[in-house]
């Protein structure tokens, strides 16, 4: 791998350094990220099996918060669930990006790149869209397993789901992104998962993702509506419940743009300075 990055195509084909040019050495890491996913039969078992305790859990304990005040009417706990453990189980994919890159900077990959003529950043990029990989695996678990176990069914139709995801997506990418600058500060993966962990829980609660907002105590509420988390289940939501959505799916991807163009820059310079 390390030598197909290295080698040059011609000039057209090559970065100022001599190397490969930079639209290659991300699809060729990318590749090659995605292949070590995928070789890893037991991980890959893991991740396309974590959202089911999620489902099993809030999908039976969660029940009863249909009847708070507030809540939609005519629409069923699993129906107003789904599109939350969606944008969440797609989150989680961006936070597992983050945490492999913490395996490369302590392995020495990243420092062993520097001395090739590579852009750093395409190795940040290359662990970004393999979480892309990873999030579209684990959304069609989930979804598989809810309309299998709980008879979830997408009232917007395919192509409302299809959007759906890439909403989800979306969120994830953004995220994954501040989660990874996050990894170029901390280096260490129990201490990004424990920064991580005290970061996903108010995203979480501190959202719609499990109740109305309207449900929310007042402060509670404030926090809710400055929640990235709280638009991207929002949007998902009206999608797959086949309501308007444009407006909401307009905002998300527009947060979406607005953290990667901040987190993205953050975390290059972080990676280059740690390599």
């Amino acid at each position: 791998m390390t030598a197909v990055v290295g080698r040059g195509g011609g000039r057209a084909g090559r970065s100022r350094g001599g190397g490969a040019s930079v639209a290659t050495q991300m699809s060729v890491l990318t590749v090659h990220t995605v292949r070590t996913l995928l070789a890893d039969r037991r991980l890959l078992l893991i991740t396309l099996l974590e959202p089911l305790p999620m489902l099993l859990v809030f999908g039976q304990a969660l029940s009863g918060l249909a009847r708070v005040p507030g809540f939609p009417r005519g629409v069923a706990y699993i129906d107003y669930l789904v599109p939350a453990l969606m944008v969440t189980t797609a989150l989680q994919s961006g936070l597992q990006s983050a945490t492999r890159l913490t395996d490369d900077l302590r392995g020495g990959l990243v420092s062993r790149f520097r001395a090739m003529p590579l852009w750093l950043g395409s190795v940040l990029v290359a662990q970004s869209a393999t979480g892309l990989v990873r999030g579209v695996l684990r959304l069609a678990t989930l979804v598989g397993l809810a309309w299998a176990v709980f008879g979830y069914r997408c009232r917007g139709g395919p192509l409302a789901l299809l959007l759906a995801v890439t909403v989800a997506l979306a969120v994830a990418w953004a995220l994954g992104w501040a989660f990874m600058a996050l990894a170029c500060w901390f280096r260490r993966a129990e201490t990004l998962q424990a920064a991580a962990g005290l970061a996903m829980f108010p995203l979480m609660f501190a959202s719609n993702a499990f109740l109305p907002v309207a449900a929310l105590p007042p402060w509670l509420r404030v926090v809710a509506q400055v929640n990235p988390l709280t638009h991207g289940v929002a949007a998902v939501r009206a999608l797959t419940l086949g309501r308007p959505a444009l407006p909401a799916v307009a905002a998300t991807f527009a947060l979406a743009l607005l953290v990667t163009a901040v987190a993205a820059p953050i975390a290059i310079r972080g990676v280059r300075r740690t390599a």
